[in-house]
């Protein structure tokens, strides 16, 4: 079993999932478990909420269409009550409406079924990184570091000149170390695109060409490669 990314050494990942069809709880709890984590499953908005209150969780995956009280109901209270447990919500509504009512009552992220597995895997990890002390938030791979409180990348001692957009695609590429990161996933998760009506990527292939150029250019060993009809992966070892 892996250690999810982005947790520090020997500690334990629990994360709360609340989803009343069970079909999806278990495979929730299956996937989750089978990439290291650590699961409690609720079935109903009430249990959930009480489990949140009494029980530490790193993160909280939370249904939106909740029989009694839904999710939103749920995570409006928990906020008011102060609890600061990052909330992924996940729901079949994909209406921007609902989608900003769900951001504006404090979720951290929202997801809209069905999704890809690996999807909310890569948000998971993002959201675990979030709540992270400044003083970890250092990463390395290979020769590549990464001071995420200055905002200074360094290959082979040497610093690399990167824009801003270039930093935060590096980084979303280390959440995601080892794993294929599609363009889809960065045009939300990057460029915080969430309708593709005008697709980006051609702008995200441009600026994969001037962040691998930064980052491999001078190296020997590349580190960010492309996979031919999926996307791209940071990772050490030949391009595929």
């Amino acid at each position: 079993m892996q250690k999810p990314f982005g947790a520090p050494i020997n500690e334990i990942v629990n994360i709360l999932v609340v989803e009343d069809e069970r079909k999806m709880a278990q495979a929730l709890q299956d996937g989750l478990e089978a990439d290291g984590y650590t699961v409690r499953v609720a079935y109903t908005g009430e249990e959930g909420f009480y489990l949140i209150q009494a029980q530490a969780f790193d993160l909280a995956i939370l249904d939106v269409m909740l029989p009694g009280h839904d999710g939103f109901e749920i995570l409006a209270t928990l906020r008011r009550r102060g609890v600061r447990t990052p909330v992924l919500l996940l729901t079949s509504r994909d209406a921007v409406e609902d989608r900003v009512r769900g951001l504006d009552l404090g979720a951290d992220d929202y997801l809209v079924k069905p999704f890809a597995f690996p999807e909310l895997l890569a948000r998971i990890r993002m959201l675990l990184r979030r709540g992270q002390p400044v003083s970890s938030a250092r990463l390395k791979l290979a020769d590549l570091e990464m001071d995420l409180a200055q905002r200074l990348v360094v290959r082979a001692g040497q610093k690399l000149d990167l824009t801003a957009r270039e930093f935060d695609l590096l980084e979303y590429f280390f959440s995601n170390n080892g794993r294929v990161v599609s363009r889809e996933m960065l045009a939300r998760d990057v460029w915080k695109e969430t309708a593709r009506q005008t697709p980006l990527d051609n702008v995200i292939d441009a600026q994969m060409v001037r962040l691998r150029r930064k980052v491999d250019g001078q190296s020997e060993h590349r580190l960010l490669h492309t996979v031919r009809g999926v996307g791209f992966v940071l990772r050490e070892g030949n391009e595929t």
